[in-house]
């Protein structure tokens, strides 16, 4: 005859504390192996910039080298991810940005998520002007309203609108070929 856990009083508790254990320790090596310190294609992929269109825009007398924003997933992923490095100016002077296009001009709203710079945003009506800049911290997910309709943004590095003196009113500068995607 068998004999029971149950039989000595005390095992279904010691079997009870076992499984705790086993499951803890799984659980544990599970997360642990999904911290390592490589990033998972899954949760840390921002745009793939060289494959994105770019274009020249002008600010007052600045110049911008732009990655295009057009679809619903460029915008959503936007610069996450994007190092200070990869945002600095090109060797010819021109400062690096992205360029968000939206169809319909729209109060807008932008976030942090994921974004590991510091960046300035503009907001840019339809008539390509500019209704708001603000200063966004890195991994913030608050939102950093437009406060009036914006048709497009343009994002670069912390505090470089205010060091060229750019500001509500000033016009961005750019072809009618910047909205359309390039073959």
């Amino acid at each position: 005859m068998m004999r029971t856990v149950r039989d000595k009083g005390y095992g279904v508790r010691r079997g009870h504390v076992i499984l705790h254990v086993v499951l803890t320790l799984a659980l544990g090596l599970a997360l642990g192996a999904g911290l390592s310190g490589g990033c998972s294609p899954q949760t840390h992929q921002g745009n793939d910039l060289s494959r994105m269109d770019k274009a020249r825009i002008r600010i007052n007398d600045a110049t911008f080298e732009v990655w295009i924003a057009r679809t619903q997933e460029q915008r959503e992923k936007g610069l996450m991810f994007v190092t200070a490095e990869q945002l600095a100016d090109t060797p010819d002077g021109a400062h690096r940005g992205m360029l968000f296009v939206f169809d319909e001009q729209e109060p807008r709203s932008f976030w942090m998520r994921n974004t590991i710079t510091a960046l300035d945003i503009a907001y840019i009506n339809s008539d390509r002007r500019i209704v708001r800049t603000l200063t966004m911290k890195p991994l913030d997910e608050s939102s950093y309203p437009s406060g009036r309709p914006a048709k497009y943004a343009l994002e670069v590095r912390s505090l470089l609108l205010k060091q060229l003196k750019i500001g509500e009113g000033d016009t961005v500068v750019f072809s009618d070929e910047v909205l359309r995607p390039q073959p």
